[in-house]
């Protein structure tokens, strides 16, 4: 079984143990997070690939909304820390590791699929924008629109 350890972040904070935030107010309560919010908890683990391995099970966990069931609040959605960890400590108890590290590579590789796409739709945006400001500047629409067909 994992051994993490789970405490709310003071900003201005530094750890040395390998470790990873989870966002806990808001709809998004229970993602996990590389850099530190002002509302999140931080998790820390003894090991590299715990960590890892602790993160991407969080991923899958507010994927799967098993966070969704604890928020409280009316206006702005929380989750507590015991909340948090109970979940945590559920999901451990039915941590099979082959099963979990085939699940780790496919949210690794989803991972860098969106990074990769969200770097595309933007170059995208920006070759069109360029590309509006060559035809608009070289020709007068609608006289020239024959030009480039």
């Amino acid at each position: 079984m994992s051994t993490f350890q789970i405490k709310t972040h003071q900003p201005g904070r530094t750890y040395t143990k390998p470790h990873f935030f989870i966002l806990n107010k808001g709809l998004n309560s229970g993602k996990p997070l590389d850099k530190p919010c002002p509302n999140c908890f931080v998790i820390t683990t003894t090991t590299r690939a715990e960590r890892e391995s602790l993160y991407y099970l969080c991923l899958s966990l507010k994927v799967g909304q098993f966070f969704a069931y604890y928020l409280k609040g009316s206006v702005i959605p929380f989750i507590g820390i015991s909340d948090a960890k109970k979940v945590i400590n559920i999901a451990l108890q039915n941590y099979e590791a082959q099963q979990c590290q085939m699940k780790v590579e496919k949210l690794k590789k989803n991972n860098s699929f969106r990074r990769k796409f969200a770097t595309t739709i933007v170059n995208y945006f920006k070759a069109k924008n360029r590309f509006t400001k060559i035809i608009n500047s070289k020709m007068s629409f609608p006289n020239d629109l024959f030009y480039f067909l």
